[in-house]
């Protein structure tokens, strides 16, 4: 395929590419910005193929350099800025980069201690471009185009490896799925270092669609884009959406060109997709993960309704199926597809292992297909909660207790009472002035569900560990401070 940035500029010249708080660019513009900053990085010697970690938030300058090392051909390789320093340094140790680009507004407290060659996008642009350089001709589908870092069964992170075919495809479903046009506007609010933001770069390229650039997740700044900007779809995570309905002034609706909210990263609960009806606010649930290039499967505008709950049909381009059933209709979900990953990074064994004879990826995570075909998911195999010959699936658990007014959030989890017993524990946070007691909460859980699935054990933290898309870190939980209330 043509370079997707130079063929793009051909179409769409005069196209908005990428809106700033202060500031839009065309397409045209867009593209003669990231030569000028690829010709920079060519005189620091970054070459073809070349794996460059990138260490940035979402500035400008950092999706200018995402677009620039693709230019060059290089594998870049993204690098999460809220990490700390030993998984930092277990990532770069392990991908090997030529060098590490970093943002000069990131928090580099972290990156600037490790021992590698690094350069800082502000010394990049004070070099002179190099006039041999030249933009890369094509992206061939099966040239390794980014690799995220993802946490791993074996307690080590590990690097996926996703392609520039991978991208194409999901694409390609996403855009059947939604309809995307030339009129749409997409929010990118989560961050570029995390697959399901990067992935809407790579889409406005493919698409030629515009993009709103937020750095951080700005809830006013967002509200106010939805509101009174021609934004139509923004990516979020259910808790993330949560912050952002907390957050709009009373009264307010989107803008009448407002089409959806992709959602995806686990299960919406009940009330926030009530509240977003009242709001007018659709929601299309999604799943994927980021061995599959993101999403895989989305509820469309005409299905939304009567199939809340489901994370839709698969793509297109994607086969989905149940394995593995248990009592509860329930099984594992495995997935054949074009946007499945070219491999892990040096865990080629670990990466292999994931796939049955017949060539379907385990994905690690549970949930059915009715009869129509649309997928529920019913959370990661690994955290389900076996107690006897019952199922505990925490999510659905969570979702029913998220109601309860004075709860901020909740996790639940699995552990070993005295008695050698497994039951679920829940671990809460708690708005400003909330007066809840385990027996509140107890008699809440008995009286909306099964006696099994309500938690033995109500532990307040002050808050809860999170990746930078906000969905919580469940095996650290075990570490935290918390008061029985």
């Amino acid at each position: 395929m043509e370079n997707w940035l130079v063929k793009r500029a051909k179409l769409d010249p005069d196209k908005i590419a990428l809106i700033l708080e202060h500031a839009d660019f065309t397409f045209g513009e867009l593209n003669s910005t990231v030569q000028a900053f690829a010709g920079k990085l060519y005189t620091s010697g970054i070459r073809k193929n070349d794996p460059v970690a990138l260490f940035s938030d979402n500035c400008f300058n950092g999706y200018v350099a995402i677009l620039a090392l693709q230019q060059l051909g290089a594998r870049t390789i993204f690098l999460d800025t809220e990490l700390p320093l030993e998984t930092l340094t277990y990532q770069v140790n392990d991908c090997q980069p030529k060098t590490i680009l970093i943002s000069d507004s990131a928090h580099t407290d972290e990156i600037v201690k490790i021992n590698w060659d690094k350069v800082f996008m502000s010394e990049v642009l004070s070099m002179n471009g190099n006039l041999d350089y030249q933009p890369v001709s094509e992206y061939p589908t099966e040239e390794i185009a980014s690799v995220f870092y993802t946490p791993s069964a074996d307690k080590n992170d590990t690097g996926v490896m996703l392609t520039y075919g991978n991208y194409f495809y999901s694409a390609m479903g996403t855009s059947l799925n939604l309809g995307i046009n030339k009129r749409d506007v997409w929010v990118l609010s989560l961050p570029t270092f995390n697959i399901p933001g990067f992935s809407i770069i790579m889409r406005s390229l493919i698409y030629g669609i515009s993009v709103y650039l937020i750095d951080g997740f700005d809830i006013n700044l967002i509200n106010k884009i939805l509101i009174n900007e021609r934004a139509t779809i923004i990516s979020l995570t259910p808790p993330l959406l949560r912050e952002l309905l907390n957050g709009l002034p009373r009264g307010q609706r989107y803008n009448e060109h407002f089409r959806c909210v992709f959602l995806g990263t686990g299960l919406i609960d009940s009330w926030t997709v009530l509240r977003c009806n009242m709001l007018d606010i659709p929601v299309l649930q999604t799943y994927g993960m980021t061995e599959t290039t993101a999403n895989i499967s989305a509820l469309n505008f005409n299905d939304a309704e009567i199939k809340s709950g489901s994370c839709g049909q698969p793509f297109f381009t994607t086969q989905i199926r149940i394995t593995n059933i248990n009592q509860d209709n329930v099984g594992c979900i495995e997935v054949k597809s074009p946007t499945v990953a070219l491999g892990y990074l040096n865990k080629d064994e670990l990466f292999q292992s994931r796939f049955t004879e017949d060539g379907f990826f385990k994905t690690g995570d549970v949930g059915y297909l009715d009869d129509d075909n649309f997928l529920y998911l019913k959370g990661r195999q690994a955290d389900l909660i076996y107690i006897a010959d019952k199922i505990v699936y925490p999510e659905e658990v969570e979702n029913v207790f998220r109601s309860v007014n004075g709860i901020k959030d909740i996790c639940v989890v699995g552990t070993k009472s005295r008695a050698g017993k497994t039951v679920p524990i829940a671990y809460l946070t708690l708005r400003d002035n909330a007066f809840l007691t385990s027996a509140n909460l107890a008699d809440f859980g008995k009286h909306n569900l099964l006696n099994y699935q309500v938690p033995m054990e109500y532990r307040q933290i002050d808050e809860f560990p999170r990746s930078t898309n906000g969905k919580i870190l469940r095996n650290r939980l075990v570490d935290l401070e918390y008061k029985v209330i």
